[in-house]
C-alpha cells in the first residue's frame, strides 16, 4: 500500500466523527401533535399518567425525549440552559422532558425527583414513558438520538432536533425556533 493511500485512510478516520452523525428523530414540521401519555414525576402533573401534550394544549412547548442511558452532564446542561431561557419565548413557554428506556421506568421515576432537587428546573416538567426507547406512538423518536427536542406551538410541530452528542451550546437553535413560533 502506498504512503499516500495510508495518509488518506488515516485522514478519513481522523475527521469522520461518528458521535455527531446525523439522525432523524421526531415528528415532521407541520404535523399535528400526537398524544403523549407518560407518567408525570416533577411539574404541574405529578404522580399519575396523563397526556402531556393535551395538558400543554396550544402553548409553546419543547418536548425533550431523553434516552435514559445517555443522561449525563452534557444533556443535563442542555436541559438546564434551555429551562433558564424559556421565558424569552413567553410566559407560557415551557419544556416537558420525557425519559425513555426499555423497562427502566421505575428507576427513572425514583431518580427524577433527585435530579430536580439538584438542577432546580423552573419551567421544565419531568416525566417517564413506560415503553420502549422509540417513545410514544406518533412521536417517531429514534433510539440512536441521545436527545430529541421537538418544538411545538398551537398544537403543531414546528421543528424536531435530533442530537447524538449535545451540550448547552445547542440550546440556541432550539430556543430560536421556539421564539420564532411564539412570535417573540
Amino acid at each position: 500500500m502506498s504512503r499516500s493511500v495510508i495518509v488518506c485512510v488515516a485522514a478519513v478516520a481522523l475527521f469522520a466523527n461518528p458521535l455527531r452523525a446525523d439522525v432523524d428523530s421526531g415528528p415532521k414540521a407541520g404535523e399535528k401533535v400526537a398524544a403523549l401519555k407518560a407518567f408525570g414525576v416533577v411539574g404541574p402533573v405529578e404522580g399519575k399518567e396523563v397526556d402531556l401534550a393535551a395538558d400543554r394544549k396550544d402553548a409553546p412547548t419543547v418536548y425533550l425525549f431523553v434516552q435514559g442511558e445517555h443522561w449525563a452532564r452534557p444533556v443535563a446542561r442542555f436541559v438546564k440552559t434551555l429551562d433558564g431561557k424559556l421565558k424569552e419565548a413567553g410566559d407560557d413557554a415551557a419544556a416537558v422532558a420525557v425519559w425513555l428506556g426499555d423497562k427502566k421506568a421505575d428507576e427513572h421515576k425514583e431518580y427524577l425527583p433527585r435530579a430536580q432537587k439538584s438542577l432546580e428546573f423552573d419551567k421544565t416538567a419531568l416525566a417517564v414513558f413506560d415503553g420502549d426507547k422509540s417513545g410514544p406512538a406518533g412521536w417517531n423518536v429514534n433510539a440512536d438520538a441521545h436527545l430529541t427536542a421537538v418544538v411545538v406551538n398551537k398544537g403543531k410541530v414546528v421543528k424536531a432536533f435530533a442530537f447524538v452528542s449535545v451540550n448547552e451550546t445547542d440550546v440556541k437553535a432550539v430556543l430560536d425556533e421556539l421564539k420564532k413560533a411564539a412570535g417573540k
